[in-house]
């Protein structure tokens, strides 16, 4: 039996070229309410298709560090065209127009600063592990089968020894509706 195929998609024509074609679609750089928006886009699908998703999670209640982080992932990703278009094909063309519009300029500080809290809070999902859990569960709630998790570093983890690492897998852990 082949491995399932399944395709990387941002907007309407590649998210519906993976439900008529792929075993699987992968999202990635959304939030959870955007969510119902992508898979509504996938129309019919094949039996058994599953939608993937990778989410940027950031263990830390220290939340300016985590915003930090999360404005640094933003310029650097949502800068990219296809990227851009996607976030204004989300709805989100006002609240970030001042970040692509310092980042064309030249101005990576200013790009940095302009970035509102919610949108780094709703693309990159910090708090405590349980916290971080009860979000990743929203885009399963929302139509998410597989939640990806893209674990970043945080000041915890990186002075943690491995076995306090252990410990915070295990609060990030499972659930996610019970491995659905």
């Amino acid at each position: 039996m082949p491995p399932p195929l399944l395709l990387a998609a941002l907007r309407p024509g590649m998210l519906r070229l993976a439900a008529a074609e792929a075993d699987g679609v992968i999202l990635n750089w959304l939030a959870a309410t955007d969510v119902p928006r992508a898979v509504a886009e996938l129309g019919r699908r094949r039996t058994q298709f599953e939608v993937v998703a990778r989410i940027f999670v950031c263990p830390t209640e220290d939340a300016g560090y985590a915003r930090t982080l999360g404005r640094r992932m933003i310029t650097s990703y949502l800068t990219v065209p296809a990227y851009a278009e996607f976030h204004r094909w989300l709805g989100r063309q006002e609240a970030l127009a001042g970040m692509w519009a310092a980042w064309a300029a030249g101005d990576r500080r200013v790009a940095l600063a302009a970035i509102p809290d919610e949108v780094v809070d709703a693309l990159i999902l910090h708090g405590s592990p349980e916290q971080c859990r009860a979000q990743v569960n929203r885009y399963v709630d929302a139509g998410v089968d597989v939640p990806v998790l893209a674990l970043l570093p945080t000041p915890e983890a990186t002075a943690a020894d491995p076995a306090a690492l252990t410990t915070l897998f295990a609060r990030l852990g499972r659930d996610a509706k019970e491995a659905a």
